[in-house]
């Protein structure tokens, strides 16, 4: 009789089937069939973060500039970030929950003209062109209404990003897209979205599992009625467990208790939003502490730091780390649950073969 799966097994999975052999960076895309996108540099935005792990010899920024090249878009998914462009497919054509008025659209269709004739636009051409004017943006500030109308315009599909100037986005005209699916249709495509979700952050936790099937309601809004029917389908084809009174589920064809699931002898900095740490219930089950985000938390309130990095150590997160380039080279400030570093000295030769990693993907001296 196989023995009990226990949550030692759950937490080596998790960390053995993200945490992949390193790969292409169009392989190591579709295989996560998400790359999460922040702004933060700290020392490099997350997505950068994320592949340098996954991607060899990747170097930060290598996304932004490859990306013309590769067949992935720029979108919506669970949260913002970069997808397999046949993935965004599944999504569109997206309705969202704000109606736009018959002004809008006129003047969305001005743009899209203007758009289709240039090939591709900054914001600050279609600003210079129609002088929309200022607006209040959703943190209470001020921007150019002509950039919140091309984000509505691309949440839309009207358009897709085709590069990054300088960190701005530059859009061109999306492609036709399908018609609305019929009822069938609407369910395939919501099972199939589902299980990247799976896929990308299993095992998951029911409670994490639940979160993310909300949050997909960001991806199709159009849909929202439909998550919690293929939320139960996901479970009834998912491998699942009841483990130390939580059921947890992973794709099928996988088997957590397998030992092709080993850890290395190594140190991992992962960003906030790797797939090991993002689900924060998953993370106190597997670690028995709460890490937190605090990038937006008041400096005097932070525990953690700016953009702590959490520190994985064999299969055990251990600490987290701020990281900070000073004078062109690569500073660490840990800090630790035990109040203290690992004295093992495998432990200190593995984290400074991490920062030489780190400072390697930076482009940095040492």
């Amino acid at each position: 009789m196989p023995r009990a799966l226990q949550l030692d097994d759950l937490r080596r999975h998790a960390i053995g089937r993200s945490l992949f052999t390193p790969t292409t960076l169009s392989r190591a895309i579709e295989r996560l069939g998400f790359v999460q996108a922040d702004p933060i540099r700290a020392p490099a935005r997350a997505q950068d973060l994320n592949l340098r792990l996954r991607v060899a010899g990747y170097t930060a920024g290598e996304l932004e500039r490859r990306y013309p090249r590769l067949s992935v878009e720029e979108d919506f998914f669970v949260n913002y970030g970069f997808l397999p462009r046949r993935h965004l497919a599944l999504m569109h054509p997206r309705t969202p929950r704000t109606e736009w008025t018959p002004a809008r659209w006129q003047q969305a269709q001005e743009v899209l003209f203007f758009v289709r004739e240039r090939g591709t636009v900054h914001p600050r051409e279609v600003d210079a062109q129609f002088a929309h004017g200022k607006t209040r943006n959703w943190f209470g500030g001020s921007s150019n209404a002509s950039t919140q109308l091309l984000d509505g315009m691309h949440y839309r599909g009207l358009l897709r990003v085709a590069r990054r100037d300088a960190g701005v986005r530059v859009y061109a005209a999306r492609d036709a897209q399908e018609p609305e699916p019929d009822e069938a249709g609407i369910h395939a495509r919501m099972d199939q979205l589902l299980d990247l979700v799976i896929a990308k952050y299993a095992p998951l936790p029911a409670a994490g599992l639940g979160q993310l099937a909300n949050l997909l309601g960001g991806g199709v809004p159009q849909w929202r009625g439909e998550r919690q029917a293929a939320l139960r389908r996901a479970k009834a084809r998912s491998a699942h467990a009841h483990v130390e009174g939580v059921d947890w589920y992973w794709p099928a064809d996988e088997r957590p208790a397998s030992g092709r699931y080993d850890i290395p002898e190594r140190v991992y900095l992962l960003a906030p939003f790797d797939p090991v740490v993002w689900d924060r219930r998953r993370f106190e089950h597997f670690w028995g502490w709460a890490y937190r985000f605090e990038a937006y938390t008041p400096a005097p309130r932070r525990r953690f730091g700016h953009y702590a990095l959490p520190l994985l150590w064999r299969d055990q997160v251990i600490g987290w780390a701020n990281a900070a380039v000073q004078a062109g080279q690569l500073q660490l400030e840990c800090g630790y649950v035990s109040g203290r570093a690992p004295r093992e000295l495998a432990f200190r030769r593995a984290l400074d073969e991490e920062r030489h990693r780190l400072s390697t993907f930076l482009c940095l001296g040492g």
